[in-house]
């Protein structure tokens, strides 16, 4: 990877390689109705054509805002870097900074995550590298004896990986001072009386084909798996032992999402269904509780927003660029569609929530940031981050946090375009719902007013909202 600063130019990354030409790319073609194993792969045939790249600089709206939209507040000076949201909104609600840059020469980087001050990155080679947050410096790499990192998932000092060979590889990992790492267990494990004969090895407990996704119930220890074999494998960490393995779909499986709250297992596919697990009391194996369906296309990934008020949203991205979002009813394990956000030209690739922001990623090359009302299905497309040159891959995201005071989110991303971006957002307050909620006149009154019928056929706006809305209807 090459590191892009304002001046310097450091490279952490294959410096021995060759670097190949490059040339301008255009814009990726829609590819509807399909998912990312075929998007990459088609990525992938036509790697030839390599990208220019610039250094890193502060991101800027495909539109430039009009005057109104500084009339409440005035715009940086021309030395900040930061950027104000490119929506026409009444007030500016969110400003955002690419910080970092950091570009691969060969290879697509496949997943990220974070934990403890610490972001790591998985790729084609069978390095999994460290960085230090927020500003990216490398901090060191864990040398697999596989490649082709596909997942990655961290918690506490443990890091999960998955690889080439379909099996995946827990790491302990201290990063106090210097980062060290070193393998605890391969799942599945060696067998010793099967150690010489490979025809048996594992055969049963092994996936048969990339392990795509993974998700991790706290409370009991369990790792689930996920797979383009269409099964789902729950592990007990303490043991490595698999405890449980069945097939969730007729397709890939692209995403898993636990509910910690619960244990809900939330599998989607190129299906196009999303499904909940649940694990049966006192045993090992899991049944199916709900199957979800709402549009005939490929789902590649899901979130899970839950608030102290016990709510909890579903949030599946598909190949037809929607985000469809489910809301469980607090009395029962049941979940209602609550609607769609609409923005997104191309398939949605990645999602990620935190706090009452969804974040997506998508094959239009571009992030989009939304806030969820709280108490409501009312959701706002603050921004709109044009962050890669190509299909945006995987996102991270984490709070900020400075002398234990939250000072934003900061938010990673990765593209085909083999780039890492580090960005730093800050949400603005509500000027408009702090006056709704301080006014005594009728509520829905208000919201009328401030959102008119300019807004009623929104492409952010969910439709179930827009009808509550014109019905008057309180929420």
């Amino acid at each position: 990877m090459e590191f892009y600063s304002r001046k310097t130019l450091h490279t952490f990354m294959d410096v021995d390689r060759k670097k190949s030409s490059q040339s301008d790319q255009p814009t990726p073609p829609r590819l509807s109705f399909k998912s990312f194993e075929q998007i990459s792969t088609e990525h992938h045939h036509n790697r030839h054509h390599d990208l220019n790249f610039s250094p890193s600089r502060s991101s800027t709206p495909s539109t430039s805002p009009g005057p109104a939209m500084y009339s409440i507040m005035p715009p940086p000076s021309p030395e900040s870097p930061w950027t104000l949201s490119p929506h026409q909104t009444p007030s500016p609600s969110l400003l955002y900074h690419c910080i970092a840059s950091l570009h691969r020469q060969e290879g697509i980087i496949y997943s990220i995550a974070v934990s403890r001050g610490t972001v790591y990155t998985g790729s084609e080679s069978s390095r999994i590298h460290a960085w230090r947050q927020p500003e990216c410096t490398e901090r060191g790499y864990i040398k697999a004896s596989c490649g082709e990192v596909r997942s990655i998932l961290a918690y506490g000092n443990i890091l999960f990986t998955s690889h080439k060979d379909c099996k995946v590889r827990m790491w302990n990992v201290t990063a106090v001072e210097n980062f060290r790492a070193k393998k605890v267990a391969t799942l599945p494990r060696r067998n010793p009386i099967f150690l010489f004969n490979k025809s048996s090895r594992n055969s049963h407990h092994q996936h048969r084909d990339f392990v795509s996704c993974m998700g991790y119930y706290h409370a009991e220890g369990l790792l689930y798996t996920g797979s383009w074999d269409n099964t789902v494998k729950a592990w007990r960490v303490s043991d490595g032992r698999c405890v449980d393995s069945f097939i969730a779909h007729d397709d890939n499986i692209n995403a898993i999402v636990i509910n910690q709250e619960d244990g809900c297992v939330f599998t989607c596919s190129s299906d196009g269904t999303v499904k909940i697990w649940r694990r049966v009391y006192g045993h090992g194996s899991h049944t199916l509780t709900i199957t979800l369906k709402f549009q005939p296309s490929p789902i590649n990934t899901l979130a899970l927003s839950t608030s102290l008020t016990n709510s909890c949203i579903l949030y599946s991205g598909s190949s037809d660029g929607f985000i469809n979002f489910w809301e469980k009813e607090k009395n029962s394990s049941r979940f209602n569609h609550g609607g769609f956000l609409q923005g997104h030209r191309f398939a949605v690739l990645c999602l990620v929530a935190i706090e009452n922001l969804i974040f997506s990623g998508s094959e239009d090359t571009t992030i989009r940031v939304w806030r969820r009302e709280e108490g409501s299905y009312y959701h706002e497309c603050l921004a709109v981050l044009d962050a890669h040159r190509g299909p945006v891959k995987c996102l991270a995201a984490c709070l900020e946090i400075d002398k234990l005071m939250v000072m934003g989110f900061l938010v990673y991303s990765a593209g085909l375009d083999q780039t890492f971006k580090v960005w730093r957002v800050k949400v603005l307050p509500d000027e408009n719902h702090v006056t709704m909620e301080g006014s005594n006149t009728d509520k829905s009154c208000d919201v009328k007013k401030i959102f008119g019928s300019e807004y009623e056929m929104s492409p952010v706006l969910s439709p179930s909202w827009v009808e509550k809305k014109r019905q008057g209807a309180h929420i």
